[in-house]
């Protein structure tokens, strides 16, 4: 009895279903699983209205843009809206020191001044489908991992083809629930998407990293892009003789605001989450991996601070790294807390309990889940140790950028070395070579990544024993001993790699037989041993084990679930098309103190700081301001709003998802999560987990009132 009772304890209050605001739902099952939810919430709208494959529907709206961030169509013309942030890179990469867009921000006032993107491209869905017999048939329970790993790409690999015939469509087929459940993503992907807009940073990235993953925030993360597409509509190339894109949908714009308790909804592509792990990957994660990641992010950024603080040619340079490097530092940092807070690790090993307890509770299921935890803790002892190590490669070793262009010469090497290798080949990774050359030293600077080398290597060697560490640097650094500013001087004095001049000339005059310029350069050979130590030492070993872990997990996803057959599971983030919900809410995240759930214009101006770049405020804002000349983007109490909060279950990726009200009209732009709710990738918490997002009307205000862009407005559909 006391078994039962404790069993019924551990499902109820540790893990019992699924809570309002938390779950990243495919939109292909809302009808089936949240439809009535959501609308005792609130919504005004139909599961169908959201995702349709018969009509045209919101998630013709919906955008993955780039590589990693979510945009979302809000014109006829193509235009899309995302975050400051996710066009970042484009931001910088048009930026000089005549035109710092960075600083001044850029607006295009007719489509011929707006600017192209190379390598940039955003990806619609055009349907989803659940494929999960088409990829498991012929998989035969007691089939090896190897030969069951291989039916289903074979089977996957017949779905997709099948899928996308005679059309000009992409097909991809993702596992969910670590391999219990697959779907297919039907999508179609345009590389013509040109910049239109981006606030100054000190509106788009205002408070800089230090307000990054808090609340309250005052920043107006948004940018505007826009597709262009062939004359028939469909995706193409750049071309002078492109038009803008003819979207099947374009979100509507309410003016109405979000007030606390209304209904939201956030639609995009979510990165990653965890949240099914055992309570031995999360001891790993907070305890062997974020440590050293974090320590090592905060001396990296000390650095690009102190350089980029001297100079206004590296500020634009390192921008976009050191937002890079900041933002999931800090993450790290804000997931221990929230992990440690919550005690999750316990908690997890609470449910790990009483499942072992449930399982030992028939023989069946004895034999089939009954050893599973006590393997999860050898695997996980077994992977602690070289995650470490991995976790200090990449993050000591690979934070030096030297490092990582050196060893793009690689193919070049292995080419030149080839007997038989193909001059047209040669020729083709030189021009490569170029073309990344001219890329990696525009944003480069060799006295920050000097300093970088010698401060990551320091801590490194003093952290670590040496047999842990690349042969190749232990070796290099001994004639030095703990003098890492002279190893450091030294390699980069004698390397090539340092200098853009010296690249230029062998890549120009390149032969075959200065192949040794390169393979006795100090700075390729580090780098050589340092992924010859990951490729031929820990990668393999990873792989083994990872492949065991990620087999065990879907054992124990399937046990959950049946342990639980009355928990509403939804499947990890993977970056496919997600809608989750929620409210507007406020929170408090620590004792006496309480958040409300909007922000102010007011608010910017308490933060003004001209000494500090991340807090300096354009004049004209303050004017406006001042004269309190917010026209019709002002809420009804006469203030600017800028962000608010809501309980929606978001993570990285999510960057730039459209917040849509009850009725499916854009209110905010997604740009972050609060700090107390960085663990939400591992647990969520629906006291703590919010997330962030720019009021849309503030948006309108920058794009009319401060840039005098009106004519981007014009082209949107604004409702009451």
């Amino acid at each position: 009895m006391k078994k039962l009772v404790f069993l019924f304890l551990v499902v109820l209050i540790s893990f019992g279903p699924v809570r309002a605001g938390e779950g990243m739902w495919l939109p292909i099952l809302l009808e089936q699983l949240n439809e009535p939810e959501m609308k005792s919430m609130g919504m005004r709208i139909s599961a169908e209205d959201i995702y349709s494959i018969n009509k045209s529907s919101l998630k013709d709206a919906i955008l993955l843009f780039g590589r990693g961030c979510t945009a979302e169509i809000i014109s006829d013309q193509g235009l899309i809206l995302t975050n400051h942030h996710c066009g970042y890179g484009q931001i910088q990469a048009h930026s000089t020191i005549e035109h710092d867009y960075l600083t001044t921000g850029f607006w295009a006032m007719n489509q011929s001044e707006e600017l192209s993107n190379p390598g940039l491209s955003v990806t619609l869905l055009i349907r989803m489908e659940d494929v999960t017999a088409k990829a498991l048939a012929g998989v035969e329970p007691g089939m090896s991992e190897k030969a069951r790993s291989e039916k289903i790409r074979e089977n996957i690999a017949g779905i997709e083809k099948a899928a996308i015939e005679n059309t000009h469509y992409n097909a991809r087929v993702r596992p969910f629930y670590y391999g219990n459940e697959y779907y297919l993503f039907v999508t179609e992907t345009f590389n013509d998407v040109r910049l239109v807009g981006a606030p100054p940073s000190n509106i788009g990235k205002f408070g800089g990293d230090t307000d990054n993953w808090m609340w309250p925030r005052h920043t107006g993360d948004f940018s505007l892009f826009r597709i262009y597409a062939g004359k028939d509509n469909k995706p193409a190339d750049y071309s002078p003789d492109n038009v803008p894109y003819v979207p099947k949908r374009h979100l509507n714009i309410s003016l109405k605001g979000a007030e606390k308790g209304d209904f939201t909804f956030v639609f995009g592509y979510p990165g990653t989450t965890q949240e099914y792990l055992p309570s031995h990957a999360i001891e790993m994660i907070t305890g062997t991996e974020n440590p050293p990641a974090i320590r090592l992010r905060g001396k990296r950024l000390d650095i690009f601070d102190r350089y980029m603080n001297q100079s206004d040619l590296v500020r634009i340079q390192y921008s976009a790294k050191h937002a890079g490097v900041a933002n999931y530092w800090k993450k790290m940092i804000g997931e221990n807390r929230g992990i440690k807070r919550l005690n999750a690790i316990e908690k997890k090993q609470k449910l790990e309990q009483g499942f072992m307890e449930w399982a030992s509770a028939d023989p069946l299921r004895n034999s089939k889940y009954g050893k599973l935890v006590p393997e999860f803790e050898a695997l996980y002892a077994r992977l602690s140790g070289l995650n470490e190590d991995e976790t200090y490669l990449i993050e000591a070793a690979l934070g030096v950028e030297a490092f990582r262009f050196a060893y793009s010469f690689s193919r070049l090497v292995s080419a030149a070395e080839n007997a038989s290798g193909n001059p047209e080949q040669v020729g083709k990774i030189i021009e490569q070579l170029k073309q990344t050359a001219d890329g990696y030293y525009k944003n480069y600077h060799m006295p920050v990544d000097r300093s970088v080398f010698a401060t990551l290597m320091q801590d490194w060697f003093e952290h670590q024993e040496s047999g842990r560490i690349p042969v190749e640097l232990v070796q290099a650094s001994i004639p030095y001993g703990s003098n890492y500013e002279a190893w450091a001087k030294d390699l980069f004095d004698n390397s090539m790699f340092a200098d853009r001049q010296k690249v230029n000339e062998l890549l120009n005059g390149f032969k075959t037989k200065k192949v040794k310029k390169i393979t006795s350069d100090p700075v390729y050979k580090l780098a050589s041993g340092v992924y010859n130590h990951y490729f031929n030492r820990l990668q393999p070993e990873l792989a083994i084990l990872n492949a065991h872990t990620d087999s065990l997990q879907r054992i124990y996803m399937q046990g959950l679930m049946e342990f639980q057959p009355n928990r509403r599971f939804y499947p990890d983030a993977n970056s496919t098309l997600r809608v989750t919900y929620g409210k507007v809410d406020d929170y408090f995240p620590r004792d006496a103190v309480h958040y409300r759930h909007y922000t102010t214009l007011e608010g910017i101006m308490e933060k003004e700081d001209p000494d500090i770049y991340d807090y300096v405020v354009e004049p004209k804002l303050k004017e406006l301001f001042r004269n309190k000349d917010y026209g019709r983007y002002a809420a009804p109490d006469g203030t600017m709003r800028i962000a608010f909060i809501a309980s929606n279950h978001t993570t990285g990726g999510n960057s730039g998802s459209p917040v849509l009200d009850a009725d499916g009209n854009l209110i905010g732009v997604n740009f972050d999560r609060n700090w107390e709710g960085t663990m939400s990738d591992l647990m969520y918490d629906p006291d703590q987990c919010r997330n962030i997002s720019i009021d849309i009307r503030y948006c309108l205000f920058v794009i009319d009132k401060l840039a005098g862009a009106g004519h981007l407005v014009d082209e949107m559909t604004l409702v009451n």
